[in-house]
């Protein structure tokens, strides 16, 4: 199946206009807080790209996060739906080749989300601080580290998405799952690899010797869940 036939199947699910309407609303986040509190941030020591991270990344993370939750359940529930993914199978498409589809219009929504919520930081540190030559860089550092954290937590909740054919099944596990990424200790390595804490870490924040420890995880959980996806959907062919 081409990615553009995907792309016109789930055109009127809402799947787009939830992105971007989420991405306002998290971008909103960090103009809110500075217009509503700009004295208190403005009289901080440190760089002001740190200062607005850290003052508003964990909310805008959460409303990222949540955003592929709900993208990737209504990504499968099209599929679910009136047993189109049973259709499909009696045409030359491999089951796989749609998740990969899925994963790419995903995380392509997902840049977009970035990209307007660095226009919108942008415009805080413009807006209430005084300039710095090395702002942009560094800027793009930041939201790099965190797109390539969050690429774990996009996967497995396509996993979860297309193992339930209930999308409220699937949404309610990915929001117990954000909800035990607020109460888990971030502190402790380990337990921060969970895929739906990860998108919380700010590069800046993350002890140097970490940052690459914390990548090559990414792209470790990104491609074993890959292969965990494979295997599920051929056990699941077997099985019918």
């Amino acid at each position: 199946m081409k990615l553009s036939l995907e792309y016109k199947k789930i055109k009127r699910t809402g799947f787009y206009p939830a992105f971007l309407c989420g991405g306002i609303l998290a971008a909103s986040v960090p103009v809110i807080n500075m217009a509503a509190r700009s004295e208190m941030y403005t009289k901080q020591n440190g760089s002001p790209l740190s200062i607005l991270l850290n003052a508003n990344w964990e909310m805008i993370s959460m409303l990222n996060i949540l955003l592929v939750v709900i993208g990737t359940c209504t990504l499968y529930n099209t599929e679910y739906a009136n047993n189109a993914i049973q259709k499909m199978k009696s045409l030359p498409i491999r089951e796989s080749t749609i998740f990969i589809e899925k994963w790419v219009l995903t995380i392509f929504m997902c840049i977009i989300v970035f990209t307007i919520e660095a226009f919108s930081i942008t415009f805080c540190y413009m807006h209430w601080f005084e300039k710095e030559n090395n702002f942009g860089i560094e800027l793009f550092k930041n939201l790099g580290f965190s797109f390539l954290l969050i690429l774990p937590c996009i996967i497995i909740s396509l996993l979860i998405s297309s193992a339930c054919k209930n999308m409220w099944v699937s949404l309610g596990i990915g929001v117990v799952c954000i909800f035990t990424a607020t109460i888990i200790n971030r502190n402790n390595f380990i337990l921060s690899l969970f895929p739906y804490v990860m998108p919380f870490k700010i590069f800046d924040s993350t002890d140097s010797s970490k940052i690459i420890q914390y990548i090559a995880a990414a792209i470790i959980e990104f491609l074993v869940l890959n292969i965990v996806e494979r295997i599920f959907i051929k056990n699941k062919e077997e099985a019918i």
